[in-house]
């Protein structure tokens, strides 16, 4: 009887994966006869519209000059933007005192970086905000310190759009936590108040929120008792953010299993321990796109202001614009620039998120 020996396996390469760019194209763009043809018409499309927008936005663009040379052009009037920066970032703020509100961005826009940076979150962090935003106040209102008083109806542009929208985000981020917490909570009555108000607030558009907020509810205070319209409208908007931030913290709060809560409350953890241990970490990783969703959201909404007079960026590039007939022909070179300015804010945010997630641990 032979034994039956066997040989050893033979070792085989990888099969070999094409990659690159032309692969890519070839497999999502050139794969028959009908997405050739697609694809070489929109190539076509997208060269002659490029070619287009290249012409008009650099070639001919009239970059500084009078309104004259903008007439005369066959291309954008980037001039309108050279002339008119100061009242479209800084808006009605007084001249002579434009340098408060640009120290007070920097001083908003460099807590706003403290904050992304881990490194900075400390216990002490909430403090040094509460210290930036007494700053920020204290350089755009004035009135102490040598500084001239300046109302709040004088402010605007940039400066205005990151204070409403920094205050936005970050009161609805918190106020809608509780909320979503209160939503799922073992107790009637604050369960019913929580879906009760969300509901309420998320069936009306924000534009009457803040008709609300500017104009009746003054009628509500008392005679001789008055709130600025600034604080009003910082009111509504948090308010208005929190509703929708809290549906998005519910979601991500039913993503957890219960089976941890449960597991938390053998161990003998209390309800803030569990939270805030357990089901937050994880519930706020879950809701995070949907959080930054709606955080670019109101970062946009804040155009709407203007309703209540408050010139943010979009209504101090109006204001500029519409006084002055011989740059109100090109609105759209205006508009043009603060799409660009919001964009990059948007786009950074994202990107941040993004960035977020990934340094994040999975569950």
């Amino acid at each position: 009887m032979t034994a039956n020996t066997s040989l050893p396996p033979t070792a085989v390469a990888a099969p070999a994966i094409a990659a690159g760019p032309v692969v890519w194209l070839r497999q999502h763009c050139f794969g028959s006869a009908s997405s050739n043809f697609i694809s070489v018409l929109l190539a076509v499309l997208l060269v002659w519209l490029g070619h287009k927008v290249l012409v008009w936005a650099v070639l001919d663009a009239v970059w500084f000059g009078p309104a004259e040379a903008c007439r005369q052009a066959s291309g954008a009037c980037w001039a309108v933007v050279a002339e008119k920066y100061r009242l479209i970032l800084l808006g009605r703020y007084p001249f002579d005192a434009q340098w408060r509100p640009v120290l007070a961005s920097a001083v908003l826009l460099a807590l706003l970086c403290a904050s992304a940076w881990r490194r900075c979150w400390r216990p002490w962090l909430p403090l040094l905000w509460l210290a930036g935003l007494a700053a920020f106040g204290l350089l755009m209102a004035g009135g102490m310190l040598g500084l001239t008083k300046v109302s709040t109806d004088l402010w605007g542009g940039l400066p205005l759009t990151l204070l409403l929208s920094t205050v936005a985000i970050a009161g609805g981020f918190v106020l809608g936590v509780l909320l979503a917490l209160g939503r799922q909570s073992p107790l009637p009555a604050v369960r019913s108040a929580c879906t009760v108000y969300i509901e309420l607030v998320r069936g009306v558009p924000l534009v009457s929120v803040l008709f609300m907020a500017a104009f009746l509810f003054p009628l509500l205070l008392p005679p001789g008792l008055q709130v600025d319209v600034l604080l009003r409208v910082l009111l509504a908007l948090v308010l208005f953010t929190a509703a929708y931030n809290a549906e998005v913290v519910r979601g991500g709060l039913q993503a957890v299993p219960a089976s941890q809560t449960e597991a938390a409350k053998s161990l003998g953890m209390t309800y803030g321990q569990i939270q805030r241990g357990i089901v937050l970490p994880q519930a706020l990783r879950a809701a995070l796109p949907g959080l930054v969703n709606n955080f670019i959201g109101i970062f946009k909404d804040t155009s709407l202001v203007t309703i209540v007079s408050l010139y943010e960026l979009s209504g101090a590039l109006s204001l500029a614009l519409d006084s002055d007939a011989d740059w109100r022909p090109f609105k759209l070179e205006g508009y043009l620039f603060i799409a660009l300015v919001y964009f990059c804010f948007c786009l950074l945010l994202s990107l941040y998120s993004q960035a977020l997630e990934r340094r994040q641990p999975q569950p």
